[in-house]
């Protein structure tokens, strides 16, 4: 399967903003196909008076709730397609939880952009911390995530989603359908 460019965004402009009442958000959307996923709708709101924003990702085929677990052993393993909907959480075990709420956005990336987000709220965490266990704790965890990205360490990480909209789009993958609180382990 090719990699296709992807269309043109769609866009309406000088729409309402719930936030700061003016007419400056723009809504953009556009279809996007992730190979060996199938074809995503992507879309965002941004506000250019008050820098509200949000986007989202969708699956335009039905995809099931599951749960993806990848082990990050080597550098190819940072160019893995990951694809994660506001409604998703990433875990690395030990380090952080990503969890989905109001200010969650949606995106298509890969392992290493997934690791650099993580190495940014470690690092804000970090500079706004006071107490000099929890900034030593961050820094272990940051030395950690540097190491993984020069394939010196291994590194787990976990994407869960409840509406099916995000995957880790790669054999090494191991993936569990969930239903509910149940989850059956599935290969792909």
């Amino acid at each position: 399967m090719s990699e296709q460019q992807p269309q043109e965004p769609e866009t309406v402009s000088g729409q309402p903003c719930t936030f700061c009442n003016t007419n400056n958000l723009t809504l953009m959307q556009h279809k996007v196909e992730v190979p060996y996923f199938g074809n995503v709708l992507v879309f965002s709101m941004t506000c250019s008076e008050c820098k509200y924003h949000k986007s989202d990702v969708e699956a335009l085929e039905h995809k099931e709730p599951a749960k993806y677990t990848l082990e990050i052993t080597t550098q190819e393993d940072l160019k893995i397609r990951v694809v994660r909907s506001s409604e998703a959480e990433i875990k690395i075990p030990h380090m952080i939880t990503i969890t989905p709420g109001e200010g969650a956005n949606g995106y298509v990336t890969n392992v290493e952009g997934i690791l650099n987000r993580v190495k940014h709220v470690i690092e804000q965490t970090r500079e706004s911390e006071e107490d000099e266990e929890a900034k030593d704790k961050a820094k272990n965890m940051l030395k950690k995530l540097q190491k993984v990205i020069w394939g010196q360490e291994k590194l787990t990480m976990i994407l869960e989603d409840p509406t099916g909209n995000s995957a880790i789009v790669s054999e090494k993958a191991v993936i569990v359908k969930m239903k509910g609180k149940k989850e059956n382990k599935t290969e792909e």
